[in-house]
């Protein structure tokens, strides 16, 4: 049923961002998360890690990211070992190195999420997999967050199947109160989409530009694969004829550090929300998705992602499908 060469490759690899594998890679991943997926909803019992061990650090809070990886650990046979990073060590300076040295010599995985300090959390992950000897994988960083956007592309293609040529994604900020949010979904999202068939619009106020990096990324995707990449500043235009809208807000790479200022800025785009008026906007069976936890009443209203076009718990659900997967490749 998978290519086993591809399979072969992928035992011990790091899985830090979705560019560090081929299109090959991330279809056989999609292949297995959607078995894993019938398995799981059919009682069939899948143990394909039987006595292995995945180290979960974190530097920041989490409830799906966390949770999928402890659930599927278990289903798949595992266990995971939570590890608070301001309770550990590394909050007293114990090294990369070290760490890497240490934990890798203690299981088959090393997973971290570190994501609201730009330049730190995946600059971190990859010296952690320079002395590992087994695959780091990323719950998240600043740059990208692989595991998401690989539920959300299995999302689309449960929706819309595989060929999801010419098909538009609009990628847009939204205004949320609450904190400074990671810039890593919507670089991921616009990093992984242009590869495989989807045209993208980014939106966005002029602050709220997305890493440099990730932009030429999603250019150059955009040109290899044949799909469109642009930039709007405003949802209005993003929305327009959209098949799948993902609105969600994330912070300005220059004021992490100053959280408070950010988030003065963005009181003037509260207006910048996904609504019935928005929506109307997209195509009839267009789908809402968000990553969640969504700012309700903010980012969108209730009746939006309560409502007809919503794939917010389907979506969620294939975070735990796409982390076994990733987890049954790497740790095997």
């Amino acid at each position: 049923m998978f290519d086993e060469k591809i399979v072969a490759d992928l035992r011990g690899r790091d899985y830090i961002e979705t560019k560090d594998w081929s299109d090959a890679e991330i279809d056989l991943a999609l292949d297995l998360a959607a078995d894993l997926k019938f398995k799981f909803h059919n009682g069939i019992p899948h143990r394909l890690l039987p006595d292995k061990t995945i180290f979960l650090l974190f530097f920041d809070k989490s409830t799906r990211t966390r949770n999928s990886f402890e659930a599927g650990a278990t289903q798949l046979g595992a266990h995971a070992h939570f590890i608070d990073a301001e309770t550990s060590q590394l909050s007293h300076g114990e090294s990369p190195r070290d760490m890497g040295v240490i934990l890798s010599s203690y299981g088959h995985a090393i997973a971290i999420r570190h994501d609201l300090e730009p330049g730190k959390g995946n600059t971190l992950m990859r010296e952690v997999a320079h002395y590992s000897s087994r695959p780091v994988l990323n719950m998240q960083c600043d740059i990208d967050h692989p595991f998401q956007t690989l539920a959300d592309l299995m999302t689309i293609r449960e929706r819309f199947g595989h060929n999801l040529r010419g098909l538009k994604i609009a990628v847009s900020w939204a205004y949320a109160p609450s904190y400074a949010k990671p810039m890593s979904v919507p670089q991921g999202l616009i990093m992984l989409m242009t590869r495989f068939g989807l045209d993208v619009t980014l939106a966005h106020p002029p602050e709220w530009k997305l890493m440099k990096s990730t932009m030429k990324i999603a250019e150059q995707n955009a040109r290899q694969h044949g799909t469109k990449f642009g930039i709007v500043d405003n949802m209005e235009d993003a929305f327009r004829d959209a098949d799948i809208v993902y609105p969600k807000s994330w912070g300005i790479e220059e004021l992490f550090s100053r959280p408070q200022e950010a988030l003065e800025l963005s009181r003037r785009h509260k207006d910048w929300i996904c609504d019935r008026k928005l929506m109307k906007l997209t195509k009839k069976h267009s789908i809402y998705m968000h990553c969640l936890p969504a700012d309700r009443g903010n980012e969108v209203t209730n009746d939006v992602i309560d409502g007809s076009h919503s794939v917010i718990y389907q979506e969620a659900e294939n975070r735990l499908h796409t982390c076994k997967s990733i987890m049954a490749l790497t740790m095997s």
